[in-house]
């Protein structure tokens, strides 16, 4: 365990998505530690959805050359996620939000609006899990309903912050979810399982300019009313 222990406040205000990782193992020990804590995350009913594959050294490289490989070379159209996670049509206040925390990205890494190029290389960094040492998968059972989603935010929630108790950091990843077909090849994800989200654990390279990044949070007063 990490040997500064940070309050479960302190962890909840350190969290944030990590986008270069230095090359250090991160111990298993920790990792069963993260997801032991997670593991008590609230769910309807305790159903208990959520199921967690950790890839690395080689099974992550297959997973990262095999995305690669489909970026490059397959169609877009052969490659969508199996659920909506973002709207077909943005709308304020959320586009605000959204262009905000993208710019600022590009703006930490010096990639101009127009370099196509950069931001696409940076985009492919996802899919080599930003440098991090691990990587993992969240799936959870199709044939549940809309609901277990809840489930598996609660659940992702309780690693990322499990994670800073452990001086580590992540990075959740959505896009992972547009290759799921390609993941599959090299996981034992069952037909029945949807792959929710993926994501990044290693310890954060404070060198590294992206990681410069800090988006900005609504204040709790922004978002609270308080009725007597």
């Amino acid at each position: 365990m990490s040997e500064t222990t940070i309050s479960a406040h302190e962890a909840l205000a350190t969290r944030r998505s990590v986008r270069r990782f230095l090359d250090r193992p991160v111990l298993q020990e920790s990792v069963l530690r993260i997801l032991r804590g997670a593991a008590q995350s609230p769910s309807g009913h305790n159903i208990q959805p959520w199921k967690v594959y950790v890839v690395s050294g080689v099974t992550k490289q297959k997973v990262t050359d095999s995305i690669l490989d489909a970026v490059a070379n397959d169609p877009e159209e052969m490659h969508q996620p199996e659920f909506e996670y973002y709207p077909s049509e943005w709308f304020e206040p959320y586009l605000g939000r959204r262009r905000e925390v993208g710019s600022g990205l590009y703006q930490c890494l010096g990639i101009a609006r127009d370099d196509h190029e950069a931001r696409t290389r940076q985009m492919n960094e996802n899919f080599r899990f930003f440098g991090a040492p691990l990587g993992m998968f969240i799936t959870f059972d199709r044939r549940l309903a809309t609901g277990t989603f809840m489930d598996i935010g609660m659940f992702l929630q309780s690693i990322f912050i499990g994670a800073r108790a452990e001086g580590l950091d992540t990075c959740g990843q959505a896009i992972f979810t547009w290759y799921h077909r390609v993941i599959r090849q090299h996981l034992p994800i069952g037909d029945n399982e949807l792959l929710a989200c993926g994501l990044s654990l290693g310890f954060a390279d404070h060198d590294a300019p992206e990681n410069g990044l800090i988006a900005s949070k609504l204040s709790a007063e922004s978002f609270t009313t308080f009725l007597d």
